[in-house]
């Protein structure tokens, strides 16, 4: 039985069902179908293992048939989707900033030889190993906003799969620049607010993705590596000539900072300690203006013109212990942003933590919402499934204010607003009857008679490679020999 709405509650279920009404005019093909199949999703009892187990439960109305022909020859018109996801209500830093995180999730496909596109993704410990793997799989491109404090809720906006031929920093600029366009058409972000931080981990390069985003109203927030080696400023040309009296041309770059060299570091223009519950005190000091020393190589080399210099501020976090019980190492951050405050450097380092929030959603899509769980053949079908799976994530995300903590007995009580997205997901059944649900009854038909019993296959599917479909040069001359 369903509940009776909370009348507390009618502006979110007034949000939700504006957004599912969306969604089903984003559905241009199969739409009926594919609405259903995101019901399915949200309704089914515990972790979804395969789609076809979704055709089973009472708020699916078609067959197996349906759902596989609105994966294999479906539509979703993805752009508008986007504008639909970029015009909900989004979380804010604690400043009253948007703070977006950007990261790649794999969708693991080491036996499927017959679907084309699939790249070596890199994972860790799989299958009871220590080691690194690199196995073959479609790689994801994410970006969501994420909220302020401990939590494990974030607003998925955007999904883009990387192909073989792709630089991953330009998709990913491009996708970003996407995002903070529909942000702004959508009136999420308006002139005079704060830039927007973007949050990446180590494997973007930042100064570069600052470069990329050049233009927006951004400030790029990086993990950096800790073997870098950076540049200071240079010194001003009072300052070099009065040191060097002969003369000569002021130098473009200033000393080395390595960041596994103490003795180059000198003292920090900005200084905190915060007392955290986690990590005990969090030690953080920053240095301004500091950059990178570009060169024309790897992906700087087909630049033209002058190297940019992009400088910024470098944070080093240390704290006194880590949740786990492992030695905390030191944590390395550059941002786009210059001349910061006490105030900025924890505002930013606290910004970098929320980034794990995403992982959460990684690891709640995976296992409870069966995202990885098909065995789709072509890689647009796979988007499609991904897009109905961001979908039925932020109808949680929309209702988790209405839901009634449905918890085993052996959980713990949530507080208000504190029910994590599983939990969410066990009354939506309960709060579907109080939404829109545009999705039209199926008409009767009969199965296709389908291949003669006995009969061979005499079409077989054909077989791709894995991995890059391009080699990009790494110096000046391996670029003109490619070039012949």
């Amino acid at each position: 039985m369903s509940l009776p709405p909370d009348p507390a509650s009618g502006e979110v279920f007034a949000t939700a069902s504006r957004f599912r009404e969306d969604l089903f005019e984003c559905l241009t093909a199969r739409g009926d179908e594919l609405f259903e199949l995101a019901d399915a999703l949200l309704c089914a009892d515990g972790p979804v293992r395969a789609p076809v187990d979704l055709t089973l439960v009472a708020e699916h109305r078609r067959g197996h048939g349906a759902m596989y022909d609105a994966l294999n020859s479906g539509s979703v018109d993805v752009p508008r989707l986007r504008q639909v996801l970029a015009g909900l209500p989004m979380p804010q830093a604690a400043d009253g900033r948007l703070v977006l995180a950007v990261d790649i999730s794999h969708w693991l496909r080491p036996d499927a030889p017959t679907s084309p596109e699939r790249l070596f993704c890199h994972v860790y410990g799989r299958n009871g190993r220590s080691s690194d793997q690199l196995v073959p799989g479609w790689r994801y491109s994410f970006v969501a906003a994420l909220e302020s404090g401990r939590t494990s809720w974030c607003q998925v906006l955007d999904a883009v799969r990387l192909g073989p031929a792709d630089d991953i920093a330009e998709v990913t600029a491009v996708q970003v620049r996407r995002v903070v366009t529909d942000l702004i058409e959508m009136g999420r972000w308006h002139a005079g607010d704060r830039d927007i931080l973007i949050v990446f981990d180590a494997g973007y390069d930042a100064p570069r993705m600052a470069h990329l985003l050049a233009g927006l109203p951004v400030e790029v927030l990086g993990r950096m590596r800790a073997d870098r080696v950076m540049r200071r400023p240079a010194p001003s040309r009072e300052e070099y000539y009065r040191a060097h009296p002969r003369g000569g041309h002021p130098p473009r770059h200033g000393k080395e900072f390595r960041f596994a060299g103490p003795d180059t570091w000198g003292e920090p223009d900005t200084e905190t300690v915060q007392v955290t519950d986690r990590y005990g005190a969090a030690r953080a000091m920053a240095w301004d203006r500091i950059h990178p020393r570009l060169t024309t190589r790897c992906a700087w080399i087909d630049h033209e013109g002058e190297l940019p210099l992009l400088e910024g501020t470098l944070i080093r976090l240390q704290a006194d212990r880590l949740p786990g019980g492992r030695d905390p190492l030191p944590l390395w951050l550059w941002s786009s942003k210059t001349g910061m405050t006490r105030a900025d450097v924890d505002l930013r380092w606290q910004a970098f933590l929320r980034r794990f929030d995403l992982e959460h959603t990684f690891r709640m899509i995976k296992q409870t919402l069966g995202w990885t769980r098909p065995k789709l053949r072509s890689p647009e079908a796979g988007e499609r499934w991904t897009w109905l799976v961001v979908a039925a994530h932020t109808q949680l995300r929309l209702l988790r204010e209405a839901a009634a903590d449905l918890r085993r007995p052996w959980e713990k009580p949530a507080g208000p607003g504190r029910l994590t997205p599983a939990r969410v997901r066990r009354g939506f059944r309960n709060l579907r009857p109080h939404l829109a649900c545009p999705a039209r009854a199926p008409k009767p038909s009969k199965p296709g008679p389908g291949r003669p019993p006995g009969s061979k296959n005499r079409r077989p599917a054909t077989r791709h490679d894995v991995g890059k479909t391009v080699k990009r040069p790494e110096s000046i001359t391996e670029r003109n020999l490619l070039r012949g």
